[in-house]
């Protein structure tokens, strides 16, 4: 494995004298850039369009600002906040040579005080006085986001997209359900492939049909139903094929070796190294908490409360995992993570099965991290037969 990088404070000397440093506070409307500039005593804040060329002519103004005082500089280091931009811009600044990180929103300490001002120009100033001590090597202040890719972002999409249009196919067939059961008809399953068809055939306990406005929509509804289901096995299809034409390439080696657990399928493999596993992670503490499911213990003086899970990481993976697991206790009953579960859940004294399913997820995550990164297989865990090359 690599090293990875350490992204709560940073690695490089630091030289206040010879560095630009600089911040964005992005929105929709404009942005407001604030900077630092060695041998100029005022801290300049400038209003721009939401234009990378501008905003590079303005850190070129700067640098000329500070050849005047006679400082050359020799490191420009920018950043802003994660948030609706993405990286995009971040990605930009380092193809033309300035040193650009993008800051973990909730990383950054706030005022706690129910009604404080809130404006651009002090959210700039906080994000400044976060930066210099993150620059200093100093923890605490803030933590960096890691940058991905294009195609690292762009291969997160059918994942994301397919689970939003299983959200829709629910919402579509519960409308469908609700519908008609005020009318009272109930075992209708329109999913079923013939639905359409029965459909208009359907009578109330009046023996009446449905109204025609409400079949109307239940008709369009059904419509829509197959459209958003279509889109899903053509999702599903194109990623077998990308699965089948590079096999050993990257994370689809990945997916590849976690597909072969029994109860473990191509979706969730898919989902799992796309989002977290194929992350350079620090150690298995970061896996835990990218995926929120680390505790929140909330301590002071003889006060000690464990508030649950902190749900500050990625949402996705979270329950993902959480299903996963009920499903692990299904498929690999004689695993050593199975006999853990069972062992304290069982007889009266055990605990909560809901409460230590997190748990188990949480060691299910770390197995598998260790999985791909290692080799190593999970102790006990059955494995599908590698399919002929």
């Amino acid at each position: 494995m690599t090293q990875a990088d350490d992204l709560s404070r940073s690695l490089a000397a630091f030289d206040q004298n010879s560095t630009l440093i600089v911040v964005v506070e992005m929105s929709a409307a404009n942005w407001l850039v604030a900077a630092m500039i060695p041998g100029v005593d005022r801290q300049p804040m400038k209003k721009l369009e939401p234009d990378p060329n501008a905003l590079l002519q303005l850190l070129e103004r700067w640098r000329a600002e500070a050849a005047k005082m006679g400082r050359t500089i020799g490191r420009v280091v920018l950043a802003h906040e994660a948030g609706r931009d993405g990286f995009w811009l971040a990605r930009w600044l380092r193809a033309r040579g300035v040193e650009a990180h993008v800051i973990h929103s909730t990383s950054v300490a706030v005022s706690r005080e129910h009604r404080r001002a809130k404006t651009d120009r002090l959210d700039t100033g906080m994000l400044m006085r976060v930066f210099l001590g993150w620059l200093r090597g100093e923890r605490g202040h803030c933590g960096m986001v890691a940058i991905p890719t294009l195609d690292d972002e762009d291969a997160k999409r059918p994942s994301r997209e397919r689970e939003n249009l299983v959200a829709e196919c629910t919402r579509i067939s519960n409308r469908l359900k609700s519908a008609l059961a005020r009318l009272g008809i109930r075992g209708f399953k329109p999913l079923l492939r013939r639905a359409p068809q029965r459909l208009a055939a359907l009578r109330t306990p009046e023996d009446l049909p449905i109204p025609p406005n409400m079949l109307a929509e239940m008709e369009r509804d059904m419509a829509r139903l197959a459209v958003v289901r279509a889109q899903i096995k053509q999702i599903e299809r194109t990623r077998l094929q990308a699965l089948q034409q590079a096999p050993e390439g990257g994370p689809h080696a990945m997916v590849r070796l976690l597909a072969r657990i029994v109860g473990v399928g191509i979706e969730t493999a898919d989902m799992l190294v796309r989002e977290v596993l194929s992350r350079n992670l620090r150690d298995r503490r970061a896996v835990a908490r990218y995926a929120g499911l680390t505790g929140s213990p909330d301590e002071s003086g003889s006060k000690r409360h464990e508030k649950g899970l902190a749900k500050s990481g990625n949402g996705r993976v979270r329950r993902g995992l959480i299903q996963l697991a009920w499903r692990f206790l299904m498929f690999q009953k004689g695993s050593a993570l199975a006999h853990w579960y069972r062992a304290r859940t069982e007889g009266p004294k055990g605990a909560r099965k809901t409460k230590m399913i997190v748990a188990l997820a949480r060691k299910l995550l770390i197995a598998l991290w260790r999985m791909v990164t290692t080799g190593i297989v999970p102790a006990g865990v059955e494995l599908r037969q590698a399919a002929a090359a």
